[in-house]
């Protein structure tokens, strides 16, 4: 089996979030790939998958995936029937943080309990 095809999913997850200026080639049974992703979110999702597929350090694999705005961890569109807390869960895996969420959104938020859908936030770098 080729790298290529071992990884795969990572490149299917790549293309899913739309990494910007992607590159992949293989050489020697190791697959490079490079690209950049929208937030540090992203560009963990993306390792997460390489990690799931060729463990924690794999020798078949070179990624070099740099982040476009480095500000935020991410931004998060809110879904009906989310909350600050379990925005905070899915991002920090902490339902607690959700006063640093809170805060850096300060400028629309006015009250931790009252979020709503489409509502664009930012989720902080901790």
């Amino acid at each position: 089996m080729s790298a290529k095809s071992k990884y795969q999913p990572v490149l299917e997850l790549g293309e899913k979030l739309n990494i910007q200026d992607g590159n992949v080639s293989e050489e020697n049974g190791v697959l490079k790939i490079k690209g950049t992703a929208k937030t540090q979110y992203e560009k963990n999702i993306l390792w997460d998958k390489i990690k799931e597929i060729g463990g924690q350090n794999p020798s078949d694999i070179k990624a070099n995936i740099s982040v476009a705005d480095e500000s935020v961890y991410h931004r998060h569109t809110v879904k009906s029937g989310e909350t600050l807390g379990k925005i905070a869960k899915h991002y920090y895996g902490n339902p607690s943080k959700y006063h640093d969420i809170f805060k850096a959104n300060s400028d629309i938020l006015k009250n931790p309990d009252l979020i709503y859908p489409d509502q664009e936030l930012i989720i902080p770098n901790l």
